[in-house]
């Protein structure tokens, strides 16, 4: 096969999340454990941190790989989903995965991936871990696909394990109260191994402390190790002030990402970094710190977090795709200045709207579209329930037309968001 039929095979084969949704979601790591043991279990050749939460995981990742890497070690970086490229998933210090490695990869256990009827998730995360096995990768920063108790990379022994914070997500898979899903993500503590808590919240707390003790596991709260004092954004990046609360050491920190959201981030960021320092085999300096957190998105290819893909009229993109996530993009659109916003939105069909669209700003003309995915809710359908919470706009089937549309509509003094749903987003920057 060349790279196009390998392509084809992973998602039309291998039932994907991306496209089919819940009922592609295969928990449990029976399957994935198997074809680790069938390929030699690379996972185990380098160190790994695991990464889960329902926001801010990818920029977390992305940050920490990124500070790895300018600490001098191999660095392999696994997220999802992809905007682009299915390579996007695999990096190794920064460079994605070359086409052939995933055509080899394919070609050579392509019978036991069907014999064990892998999911497209769990064929991408052993492909991940094989590659950074064969490159001689140091150091892996693994990010959970959906949950963490059942998900595929949960068959890692990370040295460290981070959980950005929790909201209601995929209630019909991890559950229907913060209590339950915080269980799901919790699931990816191993004995004896820290664990980050991102955002700390009394309601979903006690369960993550209940779940540690279980393993002895020391709990870590972010902002018990950091403070943030100052923030900034200037045009290409935001500069923080942090104070580091165990001896009041000061540290100005530049990002180049642009979401103030990135905040919650940065701290969480520092946090795992300092205690992979004063915890574990790694060692990472100040320089390495703020360097690698200066270049964060430039040194991992990082897209989608409020990414800027023109200027006049401003035109910003974001992946946030839940109520959590949503709530903290219409904060920082309510902060923005433009005549008029004319917001370029599109969501798949599972998503909880009754709990996202009263977040969105009123004030705003909404071109309403869907992705070139079966798993899109139809433009003319979100119209509909959109005009319930007030939301005033139009339906246009595609997304190169919905945007399209909006330049049309806007001018220079104006701004357009393109978000709502990552394949949305996906297909906005590829325009």
């Amino acid at each position: 096969m060349n790279y196009t039929q390998t392509l084809d095979f992973l998602f039309n084969s291998l039932p994907a999340f991306e496209s089919k949704g819940a009922s592609a979601y295969k928990p449990g790591l029976e399957h994935i454990s198997a074809f680790c043991r069938h390929i030699g279990n690379p996972q185990r050749n380098f160190f790994t941190i695991h990464v889960a939460g329902t926001n801010g995981k990818g920029s977390v990742s992305h940050m920490i790989a990124s500070v790895l890497q300018q600490a001098g070690y191999r660095t392999g970086l696994y997220t999802s989903p992809h905007l682009q490229d299915f390579r996007e998933r695999i990096r190794v210090d920064g460079e994605m995965i070359p086409k052939q490695k995933v055509v080899n990869f394919v070609d050579k256990h392509h019978d036991k991936m069907v014999e064990l009827e892998l999911s497209f998730f769990e064929m991408a995360t052993a492909l991940a871990f094989d590659y950074f096995a064969q490159s001689d990768v140091e150091v892996a920063v693994i990010e959970t696909g959906l949950g963490g108790r059942l998900d595929a990379t949960n068959v890692i022994q990370p040295i460290l394990s981070v959980i950005t914070n929790i909201g209601m997500e995929h209630t019909d898979l991890l559950g229907d109260t913060l209590q339950k899903i915080a269980a799901e993500k919790a699931g990816i503590i191993k004995k004896s191994v820290p664990v980050i808590i991102g955002e700390s919240n009394p309601r979903y707390n006690p369960t993550i402390e209940q779940i540690a003790a279980g393993v002895k596991s020391k709990v870590i709260y972010a902002e018990q190790l950091f403070g943030c004092e100052q923030q900034s954004l200037e045009e290409e990046k935001q500069c923080f002030t942090l104070r580091r609360l165990r001896d009041s050491r000061e540290f100005d920190v530049e990002i180049d990402l642009k979401g103030k959201y990135q905040a919650h981030n940065i701290i969480t960021a520092s946090a795992a970094i300092d205690t992979l320092h004063e915890e574990t085999p790694l060692t990472i300096s100040r320089r390495a710190y703020l360097e690698g957190m200066r270049d964060a998105a430039t040194h991992t290819s990082l897209m989608g977090r409020w990414q800027q893909i023109a200027a006049s009229p401003l035109t910003i993109c974001d992946t946030g795709h839940n109520a959590h996530g949503l709530a903290l993009v219409s904060e920082q659109l309510r902060d923005q200045k433009y005549e008029k916003l004319y917001c370029v939105i599109g969501f798949v069909r599972d998503k909880d709207l009754a709990h996202i669209l009263p977040l969105l700003p009123r004030d705003a003309y909404y071109i309403f579209t869907q992705a070139a995915t079966s798993r899109a809710l139809p433009a003319a359908e979100l119209t509909a329930k959109a005009a319930i919470y007030g939301l005033k706009g139009e339906p246009v089937d595609r997304v190169c037309d919905a945007l399209a549309k909006a330049r049309e509509m806007a001018t220079r003094d104006d701004m357009i968001f393109i978000g709502g749903s990552t394949y949305v987003v996906g297909e906005a920057i590829s325009l």
